[in-house]
């Protein structure tokens, strides 16, 4: 066996000779995303004892300067000797909620999940208290197989990897839930239900269902309604073999979890017209109030994660997380105060907004002088990433517009928008205004922190009284394909432009 001391943690793994490096460090929170092909830089790791031979995908997609530094792209390395790694820039904290919510006492203990693409969260609660026991936070153990939707999507149908996926989820939601229940003293009182909720493509990969329809057009899901399981039936050992229900999705790639963020923002019962906004890789998005909501999904793609970017990162050790203008110089703030190591979603944002107030990028998303935007060394942006952004902006503005078109309303008719997940809980307002991803006022936008799990929470007290499937809600929602609206892709190029000048406050 060889050692692979992980720093700055200081765990040491023992694995066999010739083991790839991908299979030990995914559990550690280094990520994968293009699936480990070797595609992008977002899995590279630095060597600080030991050597690694470069593979041809590092001389590819690392700098000379970098190899001789000692990063590699995790993905490409096997080990053959022992290595200590530097994964301080993996360190990374992931969305839970703590927020208090009205509910009905009842006997036993439940599990909340919220089964992200990329993160999961699982929070152990008193039904009789509503009080949280406690929580587990982990990397979606699927991530090593692609860090975006449609990449889980082409590994489960074109490479028949489904089964894969669905045991990983399976295997990692079943421990998470065993460990909470073992993290809490006293005698044991029966776990009653575990509520899940996820986007579409989480919703099939846990609960068995075909991929294939999600994977072409007209990208509609066959059975996205509830679906429950007995535990022991999933191969999960858990006290009194506890029911599991996934809760159900909207239609398309708008999932459960925009579900349950109506239940937690209570949209559903507003008597004023607002919004709903997932800024994650698949953009999801409701428009509505208590007579009738409309929900549509777009492709944001995942910049607004860091990923697909030249330098990106998750908001960890070495992101540089916010960016504005001083004394007309770009000034950033490093995560961890110390050497930046690549540049986050909402530092990638900020650096845009205040590039264009100086007029570093163009209104086009051309950078105005050189061929790249220098952050901190050695951090830069180059066009691709500018561009990436453009793409992510211009989707999730022109996804909200079509929704209110069909509405019959204008973004001034919003009396609210409600910013959902872990990007829309961090990002500045004022710099998401300047590039143009947010055309509202500001006291308008709301942060709303992990929704999803809120309204998982809040889902666990509904049964047995709505059985967990919300009906009412259901016939209140109309799913808009905007791939069939005629003037999505017309509003989508004008989104994508940055605004000419900064907007005022």
């Amino acid at each position: 066996m060889v050692q692979i001391t992980l720093l700055p943690m200081g765990e040491t793994l023992e694995v066999a000779p010739g083991s790839p490096l991908q299979d030990h460090l995914f559990a550690h929170g280094v990520e994968f995303p293009c699936g480990g092909r070797g595609l992008c830089k977002g899995c590279k790791v630095r060597i600080l004892k030991g050597s690694l031979p470069d593979s041809v995908e590092d001389r590819q997609r690392l700098t000379p300067r970098e190899i001789a530094d000692g990063w590699r792209l995790a993905c490409r390395a096997k080990v053959d000797q022992d290595l200590t790694l530097d994964l301080a820039q993996w360190e990374a904290a992931i969305l839970s909620d703590d927020t208090p919510f009205a509910f009905t006492p009842q006997q036993g203990r439940g599990i909340a999940v919220d089964l992200g693409t990329t993160t999961i969260v699982a929070q152990l609660l008193d039904l009789q208290t509503g009080h949280v026991l406690g929580v587990r936070t982990a990397l979606n153990a699927q991530a090593r197989h692609g860090a975006d939707i449609m990449s889980r999507v082409e590994f489960a149908v074109a490479e028949r990897g489904q089964q894969r996926l669905e045991t990983l989820v399976r295997t990692q939601l079943s421990e998470l839930a065993r460990e909470l229940l073992e993290s809490v003293a006293g005698p044991a009182i029966p776990l009653k239900r575990v509520v899940i909720v996820g986007n579409t493509v989480m919703h099939h990969l846990f609960c068995g269902v075909n991929l294939e329809p999600l994977s072409q057009y007209p990208f509609e899901p066959v059975s996205p309604g509830l679906h429950r399981f007995a535990a022991g039936d999933l191969g999960w050992e858990l006290p009194g073999n506890p029911e599991v229900v996934f809760l159900p999705c909207l239609g398309g790639f708008v999932g459960s979890d925009i579900l349950a963020g109506i239940l937690a923002t209570r949209l559903h019962e507003s008597e004023s017209l607002v919004a709903l906004m997932d800024l994650g890789t698949n953009g999801e998005i409701v428009v509505g109030n208590r007579e009738r909501m409309l929900c549509a999904s777009t492709a944001a793609g995942p910049a607004f994660e860091g990923a697909r970017i030249s330098m990106g990162m998750r908001a960890a050790t070495g992101a540089i997380a916010e960016v504005h203008v001083e004394q007309g110089r770009l000034r950033c703030h490093v995560l961890g105060s110390g050497e930046a190591r690549g540049i986050c979603g909402s530092g990638l944002v900020d650096a845009v907004a205040a590039g264009l107030d100086l007029g570093l990028i163009r209104p086009n998303g051309r950078i105005a002088v050189g061929e790249s935007l220098d952050l901190v060394p050695p951090v830069k942006l180059v066009p691709w990433d500018i561009r990436e952004l453009q793409l992510a902006k211009g989707a999730i503005a022109a996804g909200l517009r079509i929704l209110l078109q069909e509405w019959g309303a204008t973004l001034t008719s919003l009396q609210a928008v409600y910013l959902a997940g872990a990007f829309g809980n961090y990002i500045n307002q004022n710099s998401g205004r300047r590039i143009g991803l947010f055309n509202s006022a500001p006291g308008q936008i709301q942060p709303v922190g992990n929704s999803a799990l809120l309204g998982a929470k809040i889902a666990l007290f509904s049964f047995p009284k709505q059985d967990g499937s919300y009906p009412e809600i259901l016939q209140r929602v109309k799913h808009v394909p905007l791939n069939e609206i005629p003037a999505f892709e017309e509003v989508y190029v004008e989104e994508m432009t940055f605004p000419g000048s900064a907007q005022s406050d």
